[in-house]
């Protein structure tokens, strides 16, 4: 079996989907050594440095392919079909939700099988979710793109039983062909995990009372991960809690959507509030370590890295009860409605104020983080493509 996976959704700065991709590579790569795999790219300084972060130069069955387009360019639809055909390619994986449509036809009879990850339909289930991105600007295109996908695509792969439900129902996806969307979770890389002892948790040198708290969030700032929520809850939270605090926006400044600093400023806590830009995976390892409190109150997730990652770094979670939240916080986070600004504030507060409830969900996240792990997210990933390759 020869499988092409898509790894032009790797962008220069990493991103989820960069990070998904990325980590699906390198765990086949450790635990597949009887199948070729083509990794597809269109930059080459991201196919070295790929290559060198996922340890693939002494790997005889991964070889890699330069593609002269992106991802989204013309030359992607029209041009694949015959690149894929010329590489012998038996399963083509697309990383996330676009693919070169005239590669496969409607009733999936083609030479190449596709399976498409697609991480969420946000777009579909909030329409404003994003109102100034390309998806949102080109509603219609995207919906009927999604559809395409949904009657082109031999397998669908989504990061939680959540997504799946929603892509099942937005897609269309008619009952008799549902076995086909799969529920795939993420993980959480080794690097994420908590700091020495003592380093976070009320350090013996620093008095409780004036040891500044961090709160972080990780994420972009389109409106439906709702940091508009999140100023106001933190403002909220500081007027009430005995100790001084900090917000950690994990995450560049969008020129798109400038609500939230506005916001900040017309509270006058600019100087508590902190955008970071974007971080290395080293910087947002240590972030995580130096935070006291994760919140994360997004109004939907495919799955919600991010507090996977804090909680594998032993920091309490406030979450949304979201889309998939709830599946990967489990009993280790604290789940609120998303417009609970109050909710929040107080949740903050009292996580913050007590040193027990901390431990405890500290110690609760971690074992949750622990069932999420790249190497089942590949093993699992294998499976499909052995199923797609014998139907």
């Amino acid at each position: 079996m020869k499988i092409a996976i898509d790894a032009r959704w790797i962008f220069p700065e990493i991103t989820g989907i960069g990070a998904y991709t990325r980590e699906l590579i390198k765990h086949l790569a450790q635990i597949d050594t009887v199948n070729s795999y083509v990794l597809l790219f269109d930059n080459r300084p991201v196919m070295d440095r790929t290559i060198q972060e996922t340890n693939l130069s002494c790997i005889k069955n991964f070889s890699t392919h330069l593609l002269p387009f992106g991802v989204f360019s013309l030359k992607n639809q029209f041009m694949m079909p015959g690149i894929l055909g010329d590489l012998g390619i038996d399963i083509y994986h697309s990383t996330n939700y676009m693919i070169p449509v005239f590669a496969f036809p409607r009733n999936r009879k083609g030479k190449v099988k596709c399976a498409v990850t697609i991480h969420d339909v946000i777009p579909m289930i909030f329409p404003n979710h994003a109102p100034k991105s390309k998806k949102a600007r080109l509603f219609p295109l995207y919906r009927r793109l999604m559809i395409e996908v949904g009657l082109r695509a031999h397998t669908i792969i989504t990061d939680s039983q959540a997504s799946r439900t929603d892509v099942i129902k937005h897609l269309c996806i008619p009952e008799e062909s549902r076995s086909r969307v799969r529920a795939v979770y993420c993980g959480v890389s080794p690097e994420f995990h908590p700091p020495p002892e003592g380093h976070r948790i009320d350090e013996p040198h620093v008095a409780a009372a004036t040891r500044k708290r961090t709160i972080l969030y990780v994420g972009r700032s389109d409106p439906y991960k709702n940091l508009l929520t999140l100023i106001m809850a933190f403002f909220s939270a500081m007027k009430v809690c005995p100790f001084p605090m900090e917000l950690v926006i994990a995450g560049p400044l969008d020129p798109r959507y400038p609500e939230p600093a506005k916001l900040t400023s017309m509270l006058n806590i600019e100087n508590t509030v902190r955008w970071t830009g974007y971080l290395s995976n080293e910087q947002l390892v240590e972030t995580y370590q130096n935070a006291d409190l994760l919140v994360h109150p997004s109004r939907y997730e495919g799955f919600g890295l991010q507090v996977a990652e804090a909680m594998a770094c032993g920091v309490p979670v406030i979450s949304s009860n979201a889309g998939s939240l709830p599946e990967v916080g489990g009993n280790a986070t604290i789940l609120l409605d998303p417009n609970d600004v109050n909710g929040f504030s107080d949740k903050i507060h009292e996580v913050l104020a007590n040193p027990s409830t901390i431990q405890d969900m500290s110690s609760k996240g971690i074992t949750q983080a622990s069932r999420f792990t790249w190497l089942r997210t590949a093993s699992e990933t294998l499976s499909i493509y052995k199923e797609m390759a014998n139907a």
